[in-house]
């Protein structure tokens, strides 16, 4: 595999980003690519490893990474694109938001620097564009049933592609007024600009994918109609109601869902005008983001970019450790300290911290937050925490951003006129071939896996693409 001594010769090294000072004064991404003889030296470092934990145990598509690495090594970049979408619909986006999996899973990484393979994959797909390998393959023969799919993310667009690709008449719904789910909306131009997604999306419509925008299935068009007009559903609506913080004060001005602010600022970027007094802005204002996940930095990098005067964010959990702990071993995903590119930009983080009250005057203007003390991980690695007496202090703050993620898909018209069964956290419950309980409705993604990646939703698309092939074929198992 690539080159046998090259994990001994070459170290490992990470794109350039754009300085602080320059990429805060814009939405614009901020890694560069590496220029192509060193990329092809991070191929190299792939390892002859026998068994390739990182493809087999940490990406959730199974992507053949030794072997593109190999092929990139080797300059053969269109073989390697060729391996690359054979499981990967859209490696430009895992390329540029997935938290690299795989690269946890690297059995480089047990005493050295994992493979770049995120950075390889992204330039693969990348070069495919610009060589113009990347084309539209449309069925070569229509078998004249139609699917029907209920939302744009990754999941529903991934299960629209495989799907028109097997020769079906496939309608994508969404409900916002452009497509791409949280792709779109969710997650900031920083990290993804939208022309990224605007391209893939000429291909799925030369591919033959019907998109229409402005549709709230189950409200607009009744799950009945679309029982009567399709020949299976699939519902990749995502997990979109957030987790609240009931504490006194909470109905103060300036406290609001994260999602909410995110997807404001994504509008904005793409023209839209939004009403003076249902503007939500960080210019001038003291941030704080509670929760300390990825939707939390990206709140903390947005708010840089919009001019606030102060960022804190706060974390209920402990500090993570440096290294791994040994309940947290390889080839797992490592539960370690990481500070992202919106943190390096600018920003508080305290952990072990618990909001207690919104303390204000119509408006919030101050928190009151306790310190906590965790209990050591058990076996499984679970903790428990106590609050630390007299440890309460308040954090200024005229605006508070929500970011402590989402509880279950939305139980509107959709999921209950159609009676579908929910599991115990009020995700839609499926089968090991992703139909729900109810036959011809399928379910993929985030509401089925709760708020999760997008890799692992790209996967759940390709997977109901699998149940609802067999479905239509009259092979689905009994």
């Amino acid at each position: 595999m690539a080159k046998q001594t090259g994990f001994l010769e070459y170290k490992r090294e990470e794109p350039k980003k754009r300085p602080v000072a320059e990429r805060i004064q814009d939405f614009r991404e901020l890694e560069e690519l590496l220029p192509p003889d060193r990329i092809n030296q991070q191929a190299a470092r792939c390892m002859d490893c026998g068994t390739p934990f990182c493809h087999a145990f940490g990406c959730p598509v199974a992507n053949r990474i030794p072997d593109w690495n190999d092929m990139v090594y080797q300059e053969r970049w269109e073989q390697a694109l060729t391996l690359l979408q054979a499981t990967d619909n859209f490696p430009e986006f895992t390329g540029r938001v997935c938290p690299a999996l795989c690269e946890a899973a690297c059995t480089l990484a047990i005493q050295k620097e994992a493979v770049s393979i995120k950075q390889i994959e992204l330039q693969i797909v990348e070069r495919g564009w610009q060589e113009g390998w990347i084309k539209p393959e449309p069925a070569l023969y229509q078998t004249g049933k139609r699917v029907a799919v209920i939302g744009s993310g990754p999941a529903g667009l991934a299960a629209a592609q495989q799907l028109a690709r097997n020769g079906h008449s496939v309608v994508v719904f969404e409900k916002a007024d452009r497509i791409g789910g949280i792709l779109r909306y969710g997650i900031p131009d920083f990290k993804l600009e939208k022309w990224v997604i605007d391209r893939r999306l000429e291909q799925l419509r030369q591919e033959g994918i019907v998109f229409e925008t402005g549709v709230d299935a189950g409200v607009d068009l009744s799950i009945r109609y679309m029982q009567r007009t399709f020949d299976a559903i699939v519902l990749a609506t995502g997990s979109s109601v957030p987790r609240d913080l009931k504490v006194p004060g909470r109905d103060l001005k300036n406290i609001h869902f994260a999602m909410d602010f995110l997807t404001q600022q994504n509008r904005r970027l793409e023209g839209d005008s939004i009403a003076e007094q249902a503007a939500i802005s960080a210019k001038d204002k003291k941030v704080l983001v509670i929760g300390g996940g990825d939707t939390g930095s990206d709140c903390v990098g947005t708010s840089r970019r919009q001019g606030a005067s102060q960022i804190v964010q706060i974390e209920l959990l402990p500090q993570p450790p440096v290294n791994r702990d040994p309940y947290n071993p390889w080839p797992t995903w490592p539960n370690i300290m990481r500070s992202s590119s919106s943190h390096e930009e600018g920003c508080e983080r305290f952990w072990s911290i618990q909001t207690k009250e919104f303390v204000g005057n119509k408006q919030v203007e101050k928190v009151k937050v306790m310190r906590l003390d965790w209990s050591p991980p058990d076996e499984n690695g679970r903790r428990k925490f106590t609050e630390i007496s007299n440890s309460e202090y308040e954090i200024e703050a005229d605006l508070v951003l929500l970011a402590m993620g989402f509880v279950h898909p939305e139980h509107g018209p959709l999921v209950k006129d159609a009676n579908l069964k929910l599991d115990g956290r009020g995700n839609i419950e499926v089968d090991k071939n992703q139909m729900t309980s109810v036959p011809g409705i399928f379910a993929a993604g985030d509401c089925v896996l709760g708020a999760s990646l997008v890799v692992r939703a790209l996967d759940q698309g390709r997977k109901v693409a699998e149940g609802v092939e067999q479905f239509l074929s009259g092979r689905y198992p009994s």
